[in-house]
């Protein structure tokens, strides 16, 4: 079964005119031209040099995509980072920045001797759930609340005494 679409339906629709507009200098140019050849070069920044200068030249969107294997959602956010943070913060991508530890310093030298410390009355070791509610009631840290999970990284990076897994984990 063939459907006939109106002829007003067959038509191209426009592109929407874009926002942001690349343009570069020729020190930036030059810049994204040295890029492109190294292999050594990360595959995210090859592809971002890569689509600056196609868009320099008034690549379409889709043509930019093929090229350099970006998603059309992914030249917007480029163009867009290039307008608004600069030719140097777009060449190099966003930072993936970690959140700093939440033990850190005199806390975690005081966890770790919390932890090689004299063993809480009735017990055998530290488990974690009692290394958590011991550092809450404790007076003079930084921080109240830490995760059970926190404390074993720290204490894992500080190699301090094996606390074992509760039998259901």
């Amino acid at each position: 079964m063939v459907i006939k679409l109106p002829a007003w339906e067959l038509r191209e629709k426009p592109m929407p005119a874009k926002i942001y507009r690349v343009t570069l200098t020729k020190g930036e140019k030059r810049t994204l031209v040295d890029v492109i050849p190294k292999e050594v070069q990360k595959t995210q920044k090859w592809k971002r040099a890569q689509a600056l200068l196609l868009a320099h030249e008034n690549y379409t969107d889709e043509t930019i995509a093929d090229r350099t294997g970006m998603s059309r959602r992914g030249l917007e956010q480029l163009r867009h980072r290039f307008v608004e943070e600069g030719f140097k913060n777009t060449l190099e991508g966003k930072g993936k920045g970690h959140r700093p530890r939440s033990i850190q310093g005199k806390d975690e030298a005081r966890l770790v001797s919390l932890a090689y410390g004299p063993k809480p009355d009735g017990k055998t070791r530290w488990s974690l759930r009692l290394l958590t509610e011991k550092w809450a009631a404790l007076p003079g840290t930084d921080t109240k609340t830490v995760s059970r999970e926190t404390i074993r990284r720290t204490l894992k990076r500080q190699q301090a005494p094996a606390i074992p897994k509760a039998p259901n984990q």
